[in-house]
């Protein structure tokens, strides 16, 4: 009897495990939210990469699409998401998938903050978020206050690289 030859891959000896420690990750504020990068694109071969957001009350961006799928696991709180137009309330314990290409936006509507995490598939949202994100010390440190114009500055920082990262910012959701 002969075994079977298999169709999975040989391991890839280059890849190492990865263990994203809260200690050691980049936190980033953003749009008055905090996103701290757990794993990168450059850890997971490109294929998606992770990012655990805090969500204050009020926070959220501004409507948006990209190419790849985006797939929200909200850990606590309650968030209101719309897409393609309509809006659904997203619990703790439920999980949101955000079709490539769809008009879309996250927006923390409750009283409390919202903790959950973002996959998107594949990577590369990870390096837009570190290249237009504020450095912060924690998790759940705001980003610091942005006057007026420097709050049109930053939009038009946004606005100008977005392209670069496969997305487009939206009038609507």
């Amino acid at each position: 009897m002969t075994a079977a030859l298999s169709t999975i891959p040989l391991d890839n000896l280059k890849r190492t495990l990865t263990l994203a420690q809260p200690d050691n990750l980049p936190h980033l504020g953003l749009v008055g939210d905090t996103y701290t990068i757990t794993l990168t694109g450059e850890q997971t071969d490109g294929r998606f990469c992770v990012i655990d957001m805090h969500i204050p009350p009020g926070g959220g961006p501004p409507p948006h699409r990209h190419d790849f799928e985006e797939t929200f696991v909200l850990l606590e709180g309650e968030m209101e998401a719309t897409f393609r137009g309509k809006k659904s309330i997203v619990r703790a314990g439920e999980t949101l998938n955000i079709p490539a290409n769809a008009p879309h936006q996250f927006h923390n509507a409750s009283t409390g903050p919202v903790r959950m995490l973002c996959i998107c598939s594949p990577a590369g949202q990870e390096k837009f978020f570190m290249e237009v994100g504020v450095p912060v010390a924690t998790p759940t440190t705001p980003p610091p206050m942005l006057s007026e114009k420097e709050q049109a500055a930053f939009i038009g920082k946004v606005k100008a690289i977005a392209p670069n990262y496969r997305t487009e910012l939206l009038k609507e959701a």
